[in-house]
């Protein structure tokens, strides 16, 4: 299967939120039901909810702005997981509960594996994975990689009326989307840009963003945060590290197997060192131990027919 990508253009978006419920619907996940997240009066935008929450996977946000060929500009926007090509969230993952789906290239979920520690949240360069704290794991768009691997359309797209998202191999998607930007640009629309084809690594949700990225709410230079980078060079460090003690522990198990120190005790009135269970002298003289804890170990060892330990 070839990598797959989600289209979304906005020239041809209606904000009717089609997409956010069907997401809602699919993924079995609750509605908040208060006024713009119980703002105490209506905020002056139709987008419901503010932001992206455990609960929410996916948001169209509403951009009003002066300016636009016909003096006004209604940017709608797409807030959800935009599935990057080199995803950082799948690299700092220590669970292996976010990790790209091999067949479509989308980054999925396992919140099973998820341990809560939240290090995709702070490696995402567009703030996407958000924390269910209900659940004690992350929460992010899945790309619904369980309908795409039986034929079918991610949720958001199939519900979508006016047709602006599509879904299909990455290549055409990345293609359709710079004819549409071109189409937009010849109409006036001098800022219009297909986003997505080498933003970090290549981006499985493609835009074509009518207006500019900024005026849609998408960062024209998306940065993965440093820290991502620095989990990868400490990895060999800390596998060597491991590794040393693992054989470190592994050689003092090897040296004190079947090892058994004998019992012994001195007799002062001798000067003798006697062995406690066969009454035999081992040695004659001082009461200490001079013997290194290596030749105790050592001399405990099985012995080959040559006399070398094994």
């Amino acid at each position: 299967m070839a990598e797959k990508a989600i289209l979304f253009d906005t020239s041809q978006c209606s904000g009717c939120k089609g997409c956010q419920a069907a997401c809602k619907c699919w993924n079995d996940l609750p509605s908040p039901t208060a006024l713009n997240a119980d703002a105490p009066s209506f905020t002056g935008t139709y987008q419901n909810p503010p932001d992206l929450s455990g609960v929410t996977r996916l948001v169209m946000t509403f951009s009003e702005e002066q300016g636009g060929p016909k003096g006004i500009k209604w940017a709608f926007g797409r807030r959800s997981c935009q599935h990057c090509g080199d995803a950082p969230c799948a690299t700092i993952c220590p669970a292996g509960a976010i990790f790209v789906d091999e067949a479509t290239g989308l980054v999925t979920t396992d919140a099973a594996r998820c341990i809560g520690c939240r290090f995709c949240a702070s490696a995402c360069p567009f703030d996407v994975p958000r924390y269910a704290g209900d659940r004690g794991v992350i929460n992010k768009c899945t790309g619904c990689v369980d309908r795409v691997a039986n034929g079918l359309a991610p949720a958001c797209v199939t519900t979508c009326q006016p047709g602006a998202l599509s879904f299909g191999d990455r290549d055409e998607m990345v293609a359709r989307a710079e004819e549409r930007a071109a189409v937009l640009r010849e109409r006036g629309y001098a800022d219009a840009v297909a986003y997505g084809a080498d933003e970090v690594g290549g981006l499985h949700v493609i835009q074509v963003l009518k207006y500019g990225a900024a005026a849609h709410g998408q960062r024209p230079d998306p940065a993965v945060n440093p820290a991502v980078q620095l989990t990868q060079v400490m990895k060999p460090v800390t596998g060597a590290v491991t590794g040393l003690t693992v054989a470190g522990l592994a050689a003092m198990f090897a040296l004190g197997a079947g090892y058994k120190r004998d019992r012994r005790a001195y007799n002062p009135a001798t000067g003798d060192t006697l062995d406690v269970d066969t009454r035999e002298v081992i040695k004659h003289g001082d009461g200490q131990d001079t013997e290194s804890v290596k030749e105790h170990i050592l001399e405990n060892l099985p012995r080959r027919k040559g006399g070398d330990h094994e």
